[in-house]
């Protein structure tokens, strides 16, 4: 496969700071052409925003939000230094933000409220948003019905829903990702989702350092592995994989206009 993207990945974290140069250069050489770098928080936003800024190249583009987790560090707002970064042309998304009540690392009501300030932020600055859910999409879709996102939209990435839910994902504007975890043997329900939604609103990523597909299972995750992600989606939708990645591909330009 060639020119894949790899929608949501966290290269700037310190997991990657003894060896990016070479993660970069096995994202190259698995065909690797665009990476999204993806902040959790005020100080991963900004690492996310000084890597691409230093690489200066067409490659790598960033998004600025605050995870779920850390909601309570913004439940007096989303610090200025990230709704800055988020008007700046290599910040091509708001997020991740969203949802988790698996973990609850942060009260629900302050983690709805920060979803809300990224929405008018993401509005603010005419940008999709990079939505993380799990254990909580029937109060997430609500909260996107209710601030209206179609005019934005945006990706539910790593998605962990029912069937149900990506549709009603996709009627609010927003594409459906899949990462490693379409390949796990147990997750037949997720490849039947995939396997049954519009393949033009379908993103492929890694969420590396996490989530590593079953070929390198247990193994710290990193771009190159995202073309084992769109493997298994075409296996399941019973097309090329060079077709798959095509697809993904227009997919992830017209979401976050970085070109073809």
């Amino acid at each position: 496969m060639e020119r894949l993207v790899d929608t949501h990945c966290h290269l700037a974290m310190e997991d990657f700071a003894n060896d990016l140069a070479e993660t970069l250069e096995r994202a190259r050489l698995a065909g690797v052409e665009k990476m999204l770098i993806v902040g959790s928080d005020e100080k991963g936003s900004l690492d996310a925003f000084d890597l691409v800024s230093r690489e200066s190249s067409s490659r790598l583009f960033a998004a600025v939000g605050i995870h779920p987790h850390d909601s309570s560090s913004a439940s007096d707002g989303i610090p200025d230094s990230v709704s800055e970064l988020a008007r700046h042309p290599i910040v091509v998304a708001v997020g991740e933000t969203g949802l988790d009540y698996f973990y609850d690392h942060s009260p629900r009501e302050v983690q709805k409220e920060v979803f809300a300030l990224h929405i008018a932020l993401a509005r603010e600055c005419a940008k999709p948003l990079v939505v993380h859910v799990r254990d909580a999409y029937d109060d997430a879709m609500e909260i996107l019905r209710k601030e209206k996102t179609h005019d934005r939209g945006g990706v539910i990435h790593c998605f962990s829903g029912e069937m149900h839910h990506a549709l009603a994902a996709i009627d609010l504007g927003f594409y459906i990702s899949f990462a490693g975890p379409l390949s796990y043997p147990g997750n037949e329900t997720l490849r039947k989702i995939a396997a049954g939604l519009p393949l033009e609103r379908i993103l492929c990523e890694t969420d590396s350092p996490y989530l590593s597909p079953q070929p390198k299972r247990g193994k710290r995750n990193e771009p190159a592995n995202v073309r084992f992600v769109y493997e298994e989606l075409a296996r399941v939708r019973g097309i090329s994989a060079q077709a798959c990645a095509e697809t993904v591909r227009d997919n992830a330009s017209r979401l976050f206009g970085w070109g073809g």
